[in-house]
């Protein structure tokens, strides 16, 4: 490091084992970028102290994960239009000393489920209505898709449903009488565990299936999907597209997605749990 070298890096509670560094570290030398990307262990009371201790020391971007991305809203100085609409930030960037906020989380559910399928006109169930649902029901939205939201409190997929503009709303049993072309799960069923939150019948063998759950790579949903013909998305590449967006927003440049994708298993690898 050097007087010169950009800092950045993510603010999250507990830390525990994010591979944000490793993915970003591997695309700044990749790209020859004097930068350094580092995880900063931020419990939600010191929230306030971090974000004012980011513009006094010029850091120049943080990511935001949980569960600061809607607390984080209140202490920066302009929010994008589609993170305000999303209702949380990812991505925090100093400019002539003003934080701007951003979410890039949309987008990069957006482009993982274009490695397989065009949203456009098709319609997707996204099960779950918290903080993950909402990015990838706005990046749906966005994309042309006729969304339903599914959810185990039918009440909260109806209120997402109704803020974001989505077709319909309904409990996650639901999904057995619907053949929609796209599913995501946005729940945290399945992580580190061998769960799923769909009963295999339910899955269509033409649709998309992809997982939020990224630990395991290969879910039980995404097992289920395999065997009932669906082609399975898993959550990895969620995290590596909203991951080369940020890197985009705040270097200028295109992302080495290849390096970052790369990066992201190894972290896997050294650091399984």
């Amino acid at each position: 490091m050097s007087a010169n070298t950009m800092v950045c890096g993510i603010v999250l509670h507990p830390a525990g084992h994010t591979r944000s560094p490793a993915m970003h570290n591997a695309a700044f030398r990749a790209c020859g970028i004097d930068a350094t990307y580092h995880a900063f262990d931020v419990p939600p009371d010191r929230l306030g102290d971090a974000i004012t201790g980011m513009r006094g020391l010029g850091l120049r971007q943080l990511a935001v994960s949980i569960p600061h991305k809607t607390t984080v809203m209140a202490h920066l100085d302009r929010v994008d239009e589609r993170a305000a609409a999303i209702g949380a930030v990812n991505t925090v960037t100093l400019r002539e000393n003003k934080l701007e906020g951003a979410n890039t989380d949309w987008i990069g559910a957006l482009r993982a489920l274009e490695r397989e399928i065009d949203p456009k006109g098709r319609h997707a169930v996204v099960l779950g209505a918290g903080g993950a649902a909402r990015a990838v029901v706005y990046g749906l939205g966005q994309a042309g898709a006729l969304v339903s939201i599914l959810n185990r409190t039918e009440s909260r997929a109806r209120e997402l449903a109704n803020e974001l503009g989505a077709k319909e709303s309904g409990p996650l049993e639901a999904l057995a009488d619907l053949s929609p072309d796209i599913i995501v799960n946005t729940t945290s069923v399945g992580l580190g565990s061998d769960v799923s939150p769909a009963a295999p019948e339910w899955l269509p063998a033409h649709a998309v299936v992809m997982d939020a759950v990224y630990q395991p790579e290969n879910t039980r949903l995404l097992r289920d999907a395999t065997q009932r013909g669906a082609r399975a998305l898993p959550g990895k590449w969620m995290l590596v597209h909203q991951a080369a967006e940020q890197f985009r927003l705040w270097t200028d440049t295109d992302p080495p997605l290849d390096v970052m994708a790369q990066a992201f298993d190894a972290a896997g690898r050294d650091s399984p749990s």
